[in-house]
């Protein structure tokens, strides 16, 4: 649970704190990105590269780029202990901090799981919305495996976790140029835009704003955990620069 000074500080309060901190430029495709910090056992190593490089390039995430951390390592308020590595993942309110920097008031809305049928989203089943918890949606609904990511990366029906924020319907030219930028330099993770005033995976959209449905920076986590193999997700983590970041691929 996070804290500020006066008492707790619910998620939507750290997801704009977050945003405003976050500087990459898909232009220049330099800057500071949120990331999310996982931690696991390194015996369980090898198992947990592969679970992640098979969603990672999958494109169930955000972004296939990764930092991995050994003992002695620090990122963010997070040291790597004895015995555990840990793997920095992008955070997928980094789209969120991205747009506002073009201008965009964006308003993150809700984390959830997603009903995918045959490669197609078909709408949210469970929905936890940032302004009325202190945790994480997506770490809640990480923990009562309600995912199946596995499931639909081999047969492309299952559920995911996703998150949904809203923009002005003013600035969908901004949007829709802003989110291809980001395509453009590899980020997977835009899952739908809906039409102004239109409800988007059966969630209703604010009057003359649309939806932007972002897939989950948690989902790697999420299969391994599917596997039965312990890790402690810390989503929401920190910044750091996008340098640090490694293809998964190029990860041994």
């Amino acid at each position: 649970m996070h804290k500020n000074n006066s008492g707790i500080q619910f998620t939507s309060s750290r997801i704009e704190d977050l945003m405003f901190k976050t500087t990459f430029d898909p232009n220049t495709g330099e800057g500071d990105v949120i990331v999310n910090v996982s931690f696991i056992d390194e015996n369980n190593k090898d198992y947990v590269f592969e679970i992640f490089k098979m969603v990672l390039t999958s494109g169930l995430s955000v972004s296939p780029y990764v930092k991995i951390l050994y003992q002695g390592d620090q990122i963010g308020e997070f040291a790597v202990t004895k015995g555990k590595i840990a793997i920095a993942t992008i955070c997928s309110i980094t789209i969120d901090g991205i747009l506002l920097k073009a201008g965009i008031p964006i308003k993150p809305k809700l984390g959830g799981i997603v009903q995918v049928k045959n490669g197609d989203p078909v709408r949210f089943t469970d929905v936890l919305t940032y302004a009325s918890t202190t945790i994480d949606p997506l770490e809640v609904l990480m923990s009562q495996k309600l995912t199946s990511i596995t499931q639909v990366i081999k047969t492309s029906t299952g559920n995911i976790l996703a998150n949904l924020r809203e923009g002005p319907m003013a600035a969908r030219d901004d949007i829709e140029r802003t989110l291809s930028d980001l395509v453009d330099v590899g980020f997977s993770g835009i899952l739908e835009v809906s039409e102004p005033n239109t409800s988007i995976l059966d969630i209703p959209v604010e009057r003359d704003h649309l939806g932007i449905v972002v897939i989950g920076g948690t989902n790697p986590m999420a299969a391994v955990q599917e596997y039965g193999i312990p890790i402690n997700t810390n989503a929401m983590s920190t910044l750091t620069s996008i340098d640090e970041l490694t293809h998964i691929e190029e990860v041994a």
